[in-house]
């Protein structure tokens, strides 16, 4: 059996996709740059990366071995070719670098080591980049006409909307359920609303809509809604 790195952490993924956030909002990107990163790094980055393990590695010294702070700068990374896929004017190398010199406390990366890293994160998706921030655009169209169509709709809060899907890039299980984005978009929707619209307003039909706009399934949401919420409100102790 191999020997654990004393050095990496039982389980990197969590402040490793606190991390990204934190630097998302530091480096001042729009949400849709933000969320995209998330995909490519918390879901399918760190996917590949747990099947490399087992076997077929891509050798390079960035990824060998895994620690926090490699990660950490993979998710900069991530980062960074989420704002070549959205901006106009991306993310510049030097910005990322001078972030990650005051944010990566283990480890040094250079310019150089940025280049060479987003050509490794892409091996390791295989050059796939596509539809990664499906559910964010979808959950901003359902937010857009729901404010339109209901007069509580203005007591919803899209912040609550992105403060869960944060959450749900916690733990691999619930970074899965965004390969659905329609219903998870839609059930993102349905728990906001529960939470941040007083009880007393509660009185829009909510399920039936989503179910009309997002072309889903009530049942489906009803299900996704339960586990959502579930993993929101789970004891962190």
């Amino acid at each position: 059996m191999r020997e654990r790195d004393e050095r990496r952490p039982a389980d990197p993924r969590l402040p490793t996709v606190e991390f990204l956030i934190l630097s998302a909002q530091r480096l001042g990107v729009d949400p849709i740059v933000k969320y995209t990163a998330l995909s490519l790094f918390a879901d399918r980055f760190c996917a590949s990366l747990s099947r490399s393990e087992e076997g077929n590695a891509i050798q390079h010294w960035l990824l060998q071995p895994i620690r926090e702070s490699n990660l950490q700068f993979f998710s900069l990374v991530s980062i960074w070719i989420s704002s070549k896929i959205h901006l106009s004017q991306p993310l510049s190398v030097k910005t990322l670098k001078s972030w990650g010199d005051r944010s990566i406390t283990e480890q040094h990366f250079t310019t150089r080591d940025f280049s060479e890293g987003e050509v490794v994160f892409l091996q390791m998706l295989d050059f796939e980049i596509g539809s990664a921030s499906d559910a964010f655009m979808f959950l901003e169209q359902l937010y857009i006409q729901f404010k339109e169509v209901a007069a509580v709709g203005k007591l919803l809060s899209f912040e609550a909307c992105m403060d869960v899907m944060d959450l749900l890039y916690e733990k691999e299980d619930m970074t899965r359920l965004y390969r659905s984005p329609h219903p998870l978009a839609a059930s993102i929707l349905v728990c906001s609303y529960l939470m941040t619209v007083p009880k007393q307003s509660l009185e829009f039909p909510i399920l039936a809509w989503v179910k009309f706009a997002a072309l889903c399934k009530e049942e489906e949401v009803k299900e996704l809604v339960k586990v959502i919420l579930g993993h929101v409100f789970e004891p962190t102790c």
